[in-house]
């Protein structure tokens, strides 16, 4: 079985290799490394897209709106960057919809590491697949195939307010039996307890 170190490393060399600048690449090795920890095809995706790179024409978007569209594809790579690096004011959008974005499945790091820097989850679905993604620690997904998924119809993001999964009452109960573990202060313990007995001379 490779490493996620080698994973990383020869993702991040294809990507220069195909001619993407060191910067992206980096981001790609970093990208196919966290796929591949989630669950997801990430290097088999990349390897058949990079085989069609060359071959065939590819839409970059640089910047990033409510509504994108295109009636060539998108690259998947140009687009997660600059979704990336847009993040802190895509947020205020709500939702974010894309169509024709070649290759989604190399889309979805980007918007889990965007995940982590605003602070929020967001969902994501490619046409009938769904992704909960979690600060960048882990993506829930409907999505159990290993396949390689060429094009999307329309992808949606949707940033998800932070909210408690409990109320107010569970949270009062619970907090009520954990009062139970709440040792009273006493004389004793103050005389005993750390730093008890000590004097300040300064």
């Amino acid at each position: 079985m490779r490493s996620y170190s080698e994973i990383d490393t020869a993702a991040k060399r294809a990507s220069k290799g195909i001619g993407f600048s060191w910067g992206v690449s980096e981001e790609v090795g970093k990208n196919i490394r966290l796929l591949e920890m989630f669950g997801l095809p990430g290097l088999k995706n990349l390897n058949e897209y990079y085989k069609i790179f060359k071959k065939k024409k590819f839409q970059n978007l640089s910047l990033v709106s409510k509504e994108n569209s295109s009636k060539i594809p998108y690259c998947p790579i140009i687009a997660g960057t600059n979704f990336l690096d847009q993040i802190n004011n895509l947020e205020e959008l709500g939702e974010i919809k894309f169509e024709n974005l070649s290759f989604p499945i190399l889309f979805i790091p980007f918007v889990s590491r965007a995940s982590e820097i605003i602070g929020k989850r967001i969902f994501l679905t490619i046409d009938e697949k769904e992704f909960l993604l979690n600060f960048n620690q882990s993506i829930y997904s409907n999505y159990l195939s290993g396949d390689i998924l060429e094009k999307s119809g329309q992808i949606k993001i949707k940033f998800i307010e932070n909210q408690n999964m409990f109320s107010e009452i569970e949270w009062q109960e619970l907090y009520r039996l954990s009062e139970d573990t709440f040792v009273e202060e006493t004389e004793n313990l103050k005389q005993t307890a750390a730093g008890a007995g000590l004097t300040d001379n300064d």
